[in-house]
């Protein structure tokens, strides 16, 4: 079994994305961010928090939901307020999740760690609902039958090839909805 190096996944992402996006996966030392390329040079930063293996999967899910034009605007313009946000909030927090999360879990898998879920409102007192866990789950069964967008599939697949050499799938019966 493989260890979980951040370092591994930096290497997979610039492999894939490097050349043909011009963007490349960043240790922050603070809070994940995207930072789009200026326009002399230089590459688009996703920048992942502190060095932690899940906070790279997390940022690349959202980057591969990203569509031309989010990926033009910092932090791909879309609404966040940190911890501490109320229930209708986090309402909208959840609805947006949706998919990055559905694809994080996916890339998890594929990389051999364990995913939860994840609400990112402690300190408003909200894990994540069921709601948002059935959610996440249909959003992984959806891709499983209908098909992964491009850069997901073609991160996945490098996931897959690195961690799971062997040629192991991902079927549904590999995503218990009751361990996140």
């Amino acid at each position: 079994m493989k260890t979980h190096d951040y370092r591994d996944l930096i290497n997979l992402f610039e492999n894939c994305f490097k050349d043909s996006y011009h963007t490349i996966l960043v240790k922050g030392d603070s809070e994940p961010i995207y930072i789009p390329k200026k326009e002399d040079g230089g590459y688009h930063q996703l920048v992942f928090a502190h060095g932690f293996f899940a906070s790279a999967l997390h940022e690349t899910a959202h980057w591969c939901v990203a569509g031309d034009e989010r990926r033009q605007i910092e932090d791909f313009g879309y609404w966040y307020k940190p911890d501490g946000r109320t229930p209708e909030e986090q309402h909208v927090f959840e609805s947006v999740e949706v998919k990055p999360q559905a694809l994080e879990w996916m890339f998890s898998v594929a990389a051999g760690i364990r995913f939860r879920v994840s609400a990112d409102n402690v300190t408003g007192g909200m894990a994540a609902s069921n709601n948002f866990k059935q959610r996440v789950y249909a959003q992984v069964q959806f891709y499983l039958e209908n098909g992964l967008p491009a850069r997901a599939s073609q991160f996945l697949q490098a996931l897959l090839n690195f961690y799971q050499p062997s040629g192991t799938q991902l079927t549904l019966d590999l995503f218990l909805i009751d361990t996140i």
